[in-house]
C-alpha cells in the first residue's frame, strides 16, 4: 500500500514501533521491483523515484505530524487498534483522515477510540494491489460523506478501483466471496478428499481462473490467514485453523517465504503442464 501510493507520486511515511520490522519492510518493498517492471512496465528510474518518496520512522509522533491520511494495517486485534487510534488522535493534525485496512473489524468498532469518528473509515486492499487493484471503502453511520468521497478520490489517484460499500459488513465483498472458496478447498484437503494440486486444477480448468484456492492461500500467506479466526460455520471442527497454524509453525508461509502449498517465485500451478492430465 505504501509503495503503491509512492509510485503514484505521494510522499509516504512508513511507521513501525520495531526498527527491525522497518528494515524488513525495506527489503520487501525492494523485492517488488521485478513485479512492477513486469506487470506495469516500470523502468528502474520509475521504481527508484517511488523509493525516494518513502520515509521510514519508528517514532509515531514524527510519522503522523504532517499526515493528511493515515492508513493503519496492524494485526486484527481490537485492543491494539484501539490503543493506536487513541495515540494518533492526540498526535495527528485535526484535518487528518484515519483509515483502517482491517479485514474483519468495522469502522464503528474503531470510532470510539478516536477524537474524530466523522473522519474515520475502512479502506481494505487486496493482495498484489498494483494488479489486483481494488480498494473496498466502508464508512460507519458517523463517517462524513465528504470524507468518504475524499478517500474514494484518493483510491482512484493511486490506481485503485474504489469498491463502495453502502453499509458496514465485516467481510466486505471480496472476503465474503473468497473465504468460503478457500475454506471449502481446505476442507476437502484436511478431510482427505483430494490433494491441494488436484483441488486447484479442478477449479482452474472448470472456471478459467488463474489460480485455485491454494494458490490464493499462498498469496495471502499463513501469517495473515491465522490472524483472523474463522467463523464456526466455516470451520466447525477447527481442522482448517489447526492446519493453517501448523503451516505457520513450519515456516511454510506462502509467497512470502518461498514455500507454501507451492514453491515460489515459479509456482507449479503456473507451469504449462499443470492443467494437463
Amino acid at each position: 500500500m505504501a509503495y503503491q501510493a509512492a509510485y503514484k507520486g505521494y510522499p509516504v511515511t512508513i511507521y513501525d514501533i520495531d526498527q527491525a520490522a522497518l528494515t524488513a519492510v525495506k527489503t520487501r518493498i525492494n523485492a517488488l521491483r521485478p513485479s512492477y517492471q513486469t506487470d506495469l512496465q516500470a523502468s528502474d528510474a520509475d521504481f527508484d523515484a517511488a523509493l525516494s518518496r518513502l520515509t521510514y520512522v519508528s517514532d509515531l509522533a514524527e510519522a503522523v505530524k504532517h499526515a493528511d491520511l493515515i492508513i493503519e494495517a496492524i494485526p486484527e486485534n481490537l485492543d491494539l487498534k484501539t490503543k493506536f487510534y487513541q495515540q494518533i488522535s492526540e498526535l495527528a493534525p485535526a484535518t487528518a483522515i484515519f483509515s483502517s485496512n482491517s479485514s474483519s473489524l468495522l469502522p464503528s468498532q474503531l470510532a470510539p477510540a478516536t477524537d474524530r469518528p466523522a473522519r474515520l473509515l475502512n479502506m481494505h486492499f487486496a493482495n498484489h494491489i498494483w494488479v489486483n487493484n481494488t480498494a473496498e471503502i466502508m464508512g460507519s453511520s458517523q463517517t462524513d460523506p465528504k470524507v468518504y468521497q475524499e478517500v474514494v478520490t484518493f483510491a482512484k489517484s493511486i490506481g485503485m478501483i474504489p469498491i463502495q460499500l453502502k453499509k458496514e459488513h465485516s467481510s466486505y465483498i471480496l472476503n465474503s466471496l473468497l473465504t468460503p472458496l478457500m475454506a471449502s478447498g481446505m476442507s476437502l484437503w484436511v478431510n482427505g478428499i483430494a490433494d491441494p494440486q488436484t483441488i486447484d486444477k479442478t477449479w482452474m480448468i472448470a472456471t478459467g481462473a488463474a489460480m485455485g484456492p491454494f494458490g490464493i492461500l499462498d498469496m495471502i500467506g499463513a501469517r495473515t490467514l491465522t490472524a483472523v479466526p474463522l467463523p464456526a460455520a466455516i470451520d466447525p471442527d477447527g481442522k482448517i485453523t489447526a492446519s493453517l497454524k501448523q503451516r505457520l509453525a513450519d515456516g511454510k508461509l506462502g509467497v512470502e517465504s518461498g514455500e507454501g502449498f507451492y514453491h515460489y517465485p515459479n509456482p507449479e500451478f503456473q507451469q504449462p503442464d499443470f492443467l494437463k492430465a
